[in-house]
Order: C-alpha cells, then structure tokens, then sequence
C-alpha cells in the first residue's frame, strides 16, 4: 500500500511537470529595421541564443517566434549588416523585442567548391529555363491596383553642416521629434512624403502599359500636390523586373543576377534549401565578379516546383561604377496567383542613399515602397485603351483621410506620421523657401514672380558678347499655370551696345486638348542670326545655343519671322504637326545670288529675299511616354526602341511676298540601346533631299564646331558653315563601354572611368543648278566668300574618350580622317566637357 502511495505521487508529479512544460512556451515578437534608415529589413534571421527556436522576418521586418525557457538573448544576423544581440526579460511570456542593425560589408563568405560544378548552377540554369513561363510580362495582360509611398530625407549631416544658421532653424524642429532620429541618435530630416493609388494595365501584343492614377497625397519641401509631381509618384516609375537581363535603375544599366549571362558577371553561393512536401525551395546569395560592374549583391529565394523568383534581396554599393551613390537596395516579394503556379510580385521597397558631395555637406535618402493586390490575369482590353500611358485623374486631389486609411496595405508607422508633419513644418520656414527658389532657378532656368504668375529668363541668355553686338543683353519670361491652364504667353528683349539695335520675339500658345495632346500657337521674332549656327540648326542644346552668342560671329543676317503652328498626338506614340511660317533674310556679310540664272552672267542679283513655307511633319516613338507637367508635356523616353520622324517642306511663291517655290524631304531615325555585356549604344541618322533650285543659306549645313568643348549633336571638327548640301545622310553615333574595359584593369577601375568611342559621318552633293544660282563676285569683280561641298567621298571624324573624370569630366580625343586640305582645319583636337551624372 505504502509502494502505491509512493507511485501515485510520482505519477502526478510527473504530469505535472508534463503539463507545467507544456504550458511555458514563450513569444517574441517586433520588428527589425535599418539603423541608419529607418527601413524594416525583411528576411533577417533570428535565432534564441542557447535553443533551436529561430525565424525570419516578413516583407515588413516583422517577426515573431516561440521558445522554451529559459533563455538568455536573441541573435539577428543578415548578409550586409552587423550582427546584434538583445536580452530578454525572463518570466515575461509575450514580449516584443525591436532591433536596429547598423549596416556593414556586402561582401560574402568565400565559395570554396572543391570538386564537381558549383551546386548553384543547376539552380541557375533552371530559373533561366523558366524565365518566359514566371515572368509576368510574358502573360497575355495583367491588371492590378497599385498603392505607392515615396520618402526623401535628408541624412549624414556634419558638424559643420549643421552649425550652419540656417539649417539650425531646421534641425530645432526635427530635434523635436525624436522617434525620428536613429538609434545612434543622428538627425534626419524629412523633406518629402507621398502617397498615390492607381490601377495598372498590360498587355503583350501588342506591348503597351496604362497607369490611371487614381488618388495622389504630396507633401514636400517646394513641392506641390501637382500634376506633375503626381505623375511621378505612382506606379510606372516603381517597378523593377528581374526577369529582364538588365534593370534601368536611376538611367543606368544594372545585370539582373538570374540574366542569360548570369556566369559572366556573378558567384553564387546555394545557401539553403527547404523541403516545402514535394520539392525542395532554394536560398542563393549571390555578388559581382568584379566589384565595380553596374552588378547585385545579395541572396533571393526560388520556388523549388515552378523555379519562379519568390523574395529577391539585391543591392550595390559604392564600389560600382556609379556616382554619388553609398548604395542602392531593391527588396521584392512575389505572391502566387489563385491558379497556384503564377508568381506575380506583390511588394516593392527600394532604398537609394544618396553620398554626401562633400563632408561639409549632407546626404539623402530616397524610399520608395509599392504594395500590389487584386490581380487579374490574361484578359486583355482593346489596344486602344492602353494610348495613355499615364492618366492623372480628374479629382485626383479629392480624398479625405478615410480613403488612405481603406486604400493603406498596412497603417502608417509612428515615423512616417511624424514625417508628414515635419514637412509641413519644415516648408514654411523663409530659409527653406529661399533655398527652394535658388534650386528652382538653378533647374529650369527662370526666376518665378508669384505675384503676377510669370517666370523672368532664362537666365543662360541673360548675357552674350560679340564682335557684331559687342555687349548683349537679353530678357525674357514665360507665363505659368497660375496665370491660366490653357493660354501660354512669353516674350524676350535683348540691345547690343555696339550695334544699338534692339531685338525682340513674343509667343502665345493655346492648349486646345490635354486627351490627346493638342496644341496650336503663333510667334514673332526680329533678331541677329548666324548661318550654319542659327538656333533651328543647333536645337535643343541650350547651352551650345546660349555660348554660340559670344565670338567673332561670322556670316551674321537679320531675320524677321513669324510662324503659326498646330500639333496633335493622332495615336499613342504618332505626333503629327503642321507649321505656316514666313521669315525674310537681310545678310550683313557679302551675298548674292542670281535670280534669273538662265541667264547667266546677265542675270539680275539680290543680296535678300523673303521665304513663305508650309511644314509637316510626323513622328512615330510607339513606346515613348510623356508626362504633363501642368502647361508642359514632357518626354520621358522611348526606351530602347527607335523613333522616327519624317518632314516635309513646302515653299510658297508669291504668298506674302514669298521669293521661291521649293520642296525639302528629311527623314531622321534615332535610338539608344543596351549592345550586351559591352555597355550601350546610340545613332542619330539623317536622309535629306531638296529638289529645288534655292540660294545656298536655304540649303541645308551641317552644324560645326569651333569652340573648346565636345558638343554631341555638332560635328566636332567641321568648320561652322564649312559645307552645303542640297542631298544628304547624316550619321552621329556613339559608344559608351560604361567601364566594362576599365573595370578590370586594377590600377585603373577605382577612379571608375569609363571608356567611350564615337563616330560621325556626312555624306552629300550640291546640284549643278543651285551652283548656278550663287555668283561668286561682286559689281565690282572682287571674289565673295561663298561655300564648300563635299566631292566624291564623305566627311569622317573619329574619337574617343574618358568620362566620368573626377565624376564630371569628359575629355573626347577626335581625328578628323578627310578633306584635310580644306582652309584652317585642325586634323586632330582635344575636346572636354562638363555635367554631372551618376
């Protein structure tokens, strides 16, 4: 009896035990982010010090995980971060425990494979294989609703930096709010916060994308909630493609770490692999072959089943081959579609650190968060549905705080409130708003007068100096959509203190349409030119045009020219534009030309004449997008497909005082492409013809270039005005190898240079009549100076170069292979120029 007493004690105690065991699981739960930034870190591991407890955090940086106690700490690790641990609180079964790493090396461990292939590549290769089965943009349509948050900030600030009175009136406000800050307590200010929701369409065939955006909330250091701005925060400018061989990130061409050519520019590392009940889930890290290529690191994880992408973890540091950056991230995550094998990417978070130019200056951040929902999958709209490419809505600006709260993936964290409220602060303060109105002088070019809604400049052409004006002063302005949506005026005076002579132009435009683009102006102008380098031959390079100014200013003439003009955009990407123009041609250097030339020497001559012409022109850019910022529609590029424009010209005899009948025909195809491993390539080619028989300044003329400085759409080594041709082609190409030489020389790839080659051809003939037409003296037999033409082989200039120099450089070595017998031609010069970019 005593024994069974005994076992009974036992028995319970032993239940007991079982039970109290069983009952003492403990939680954790929190959320791991940047230290430095501020981001949540998804993926990060987590493990319980001293127990096999362990997890990873979502998309978000949330984790939560259970553990048996006792237990000392938790570890967070993760590739490119410090590791860190935290205490936890004994007896305490639920708490919450949030950790901030502090960013650290990129680089790997080391792959050692010492026998057989690399266990990655097999991965590899099967993920290429079903790259058109997962991509998303190999489906016949997609449509989904997009939300959008963007963040600027403004970090690293120096000692000196912030001693600064008037970044001191900023940081008192920020100091206020110290949920803000970093845990190693440094200051970020908030400059910029937006959030947008849009629906997305696509389709593949043909290839088109739509972006309605439906509801935009902006609040930004001077900026608006305009359209513009609106534009640029939704979807279209957030997404990223890994499927793709190459991602355009901040206009630059980053390899994709699943491309064709995955071996050529990456190592990768099979970290892990899961048994997910049928296959096996893959965890591969992955980092450049060679640090300074436009490359990736970092791990992503593949379905084992379907070998689609589903959480990628990329990012580069500042060792690439790119300016101004400390580092770019690119976090994604996929969901798998109700038909349980389409991946579709469902949140986006990309970080771009922005260096400091100089230590006395500060840094930024740029934050970029999409969350993606309610697709639907291969039911394609009407082609024509898609001509838009981005559509702000009407009532875009109308919401309440209602909407946010229903339209918000997850609620807005306590920062990001802050950050809201910060900005508003932050915009009102009159330091801010000086520093706003210099960089948007700096910018555009224009100094803004709010009160009568107008715009003063721009400012390049304020001040020139030549031997016919002497000293040239120049103002203009423009109005701006506060003075009215659909009417644009503008006008300019400009008085040279050597010729006396006041010059003048004036300007109204009408936007009839916004759906589609359609507009229609008038414009006057009466001002010196110069033959070969007026401003319709030098085009939209407003520096050349503004530099052009200053110089001998050989071959001036006085133009007076009036023109009306109508466009429209017919179809997407079809531009269609017809221009009534009359001007007259009063030269101030010695010119005549026969006006009877039959007759020969007998013939009558003229040193002026007046010219009437209709001009239509059509441009086809089928993948162009453009933006309308306000009164302004704005091209964003036609990616990597060709555009082409065809015009034609149609002379007027006897129509206002018109001097001649004449045809002219040009056709012009431009592209810029990715040529592969070995960087990217771009063409400009001309085809001109003009029939007629016309005095040689209405024949066309290459533009040269005479200055110190490389100028991309000139002929660097011609002579301004050096030939005329009445039949032409014209070819302007150029290579950039964006460092893959470089790079792989050691002494060298640190100062990330990169190589350039570029070529340049003109090839045409002048007619027999127009020849004619052009008398080579004067009444009284002395020789005028008239022009050159190419004879039976073309004009050639080669070079290359180095840019990136000092991250702003371009120093272009250019020979000049024919006509070298030509008066003053310099066969081999050294060209530079200036402009910052990344």
């Amino acid at each position: 009896m005593r024994s069974y007493i005994l076992f009974s004690f036992l028995f319970i105690a032993v239940i007991s035990s079982f039970k109290t065991f069983s009952q003492t699981t403990y939680t954790i739960k929190g959320k791991i982010t940047d230290a430095s930034t501020g981001d949540p870190i998804p993926f990060a591991n987590i493990g319980v010090k001293g127990t096999l407890a362990g997890t990873t955090t979502n998309f978000d940086g949330l984790y939560q995980l259970t553990y048996p106690p006792p237990a000392d700490s938790i570890l967070v690790t993760y590739v490119g971060y410090e590791s860190k641990s935290k205490a936890i609180a004994p007896n305490l079964p639920d708490q919450t425990i949030d950790i901030q790493l502090l960013p650290g090396t990129l680089q790997l461990r080391e792959v050692k494979i010492f026998a057989g292939e690399n266990p990655a590549y097999a991965v590899l290769r099967k993920i290429v294989a079903n790259k058109k089965r997962n991509n998303a943009d190999d489906l016949d349509a997609y449509e989904y609703v997009s939300y959008n948050k963007i963040q600027i900030d403004i970090d690293n600030l120096s000692e000196k930096f912030r001693n600064r009175k008037s970044v001191k009136k900023m940081t008192h406000i920020v100091d206020q709010y110290d949920a803000v800050k970093g845990e190693n307590g440094e200051t970020i200010i908030p400059i910029f916060i937006s959030e947008s929701v849009s629906d997305v369409y696509y389709r593949k065939n043909p290839k088109k994308k739509k972006e309605v955006i439906n509801k935009t909330k902006v609040s930004g250091v001077g900026l608006t909630d305009g359209s513009l701005v609106s534009q640029v925060i939704g979807s279209s400018f957030q997404q990223y493609n890994f499927y793709g061989n190459w991602l355009n990130v901040l206009d630059k061409d980053f390899v994709s770490p699943i491309a064709d050519s995955w071996k050529l520019y990456y190592e990768y590392y099979l970290s892990d692999s899961l048994y997910n009940g049928t296959n096996y889930d893959y965890h591969i890290d992955f980092e450049p072959r060679q640090e300074q290529d436009l490359a990736f690191t970092g791990s992503f994880w593949v379905d084992g089943t379907t070998f689609a992408l589903t959480q990628m973890d990329a990012s580069v540091g500042k060792r690439a081959n790119i300016n101004f950056i400390e580092k770019i991230k690119i976090q994604q995550s996929y969901e798998v579609f109700e038909d349980e094998k389409t991946w579709v990417p469902s949140k986006t978070r990309v970080l771009i650190d922005v260096d400091e130019p100089t230590k006395q200056t500060a840094g930024m951040l740029l934050k970029f968060y999409s969350a993606n929902s309610k697709y639907k999958l291969n039911s394609p709209r009407n082609p024509k549905f898609y001509d838009t490419a981005i559509e702000l809505k009407e009532d875009y600006k109308d919401h309440d705080s209602t909407f946010w709260v229903k339209s918000r993936p997850e609620a807005l964290s306590a920062t990001e409130i802050l950050s809201f409220q910060l900005v508003d602060s932050l915009k009102v303060l009159p330091v801010v708003k000086t520093y706003t109105e210099i960089l948007n002088i700096f910018v555009n070019g224009y100094k803004k007068i709010d009160k009568w809604n107008i715009d003063i400049g721009p400012y390049l052409f304020l001040y020139a100096n030549n031997a016919i004006e002497g000293h040239r002063f120049r103002l203009g302005f423009k109005t701006d959509p506060g003075f009215s949506r659909k009417w644009i005026f503008s006008g300019y005076g400009a008085y040279g203190t050597r010729d006396h002579d006041f010059k003048y132009g004036a300007g109204m435009d009408y936007i009839i349409d916004r759906k589609p683009w359609t507009m229609a102006g008038v414009s006057y102008s009466k001002d010196l030119e110069r033959l070969g380098v007026s401003a319709e031959t030098i085009g939209p390079n407003t520096i050349f045009g503004a530099f052009s100014r200053f110089g001998a200013f050989r071959r001036p003439y006085w133009q007076e020219d009036i023109s009306g003009y109508f466009k429209r955009e017919l179809v997407k990407g079809l531009t269609g534009s017809v221009q009534f123009r009359h001007r007259d041609f009063r030269p101030l250097f010695p010119f005549n030309y026969r006006t009877e030339p039959s007759r020969g020497a007998e013939s009558p001559v003229r040193s002026s004449f007046d010219i009437t012409e209709i001009n239509l022109e059509t441009r086809l850019a089928n993948k162009e997008t453009f933006l309308q910022n306000d009164n302004e529609r704005i091209s964003m590029g036609n990616a990597n497909s060709p555009a082409f424009t065809l015009r034609y010209t149609l002379g007027l005899k006897n129509f206002l005082g018109g001097d001649f009948h004449y045809h002219k025909f040009s056709f012009n195809v431009k592209q810029s492409f990715r040529a592969g491993v070995i960087g990217r390539t771009y063409y400009n080619v001309t085809f001109g013809y003009i029939p007629s028989t016309l005095p040689y300044p209405l024949l066309y003329t290459p533009l040269g270039n005479e200055s110190l400085f490389y100028v991309d759409n000139a002929y660097n080594l011609m002579r301004y005005f050096e030939f005329i041709s009445d039949r032409y082609i014209a070819l302007r190409l150029e290579h950039n190898f964006e460092g893959f030489i470089l790079n792989r020389i050691p002494a060298i790839r640190k100062l990330k240079l990169r190589m350039l080659a570029t070529g340049k051809l003109f090839y045409g003939s002048v007619s027999d009549a127009n020849i004619a037409l052009t008398k080579t003296t004067d009444e009284s037999g002395n020789e005028i100076q008239t022009f050159n033409r190419l004879k039976d082989r073309p004009y050639i200039e080669l070079g290359y170069g180095v840019d990136n120099i000092f991250k702003a450089g371009r120093i272009d070595f250019i020979h000049r292979l024919t006509y070298l017998d030509n008066p003053n031609v310099t066969p081999f010069a050294v060209k530079i120029s200036f402009w910052f970019s990344l």
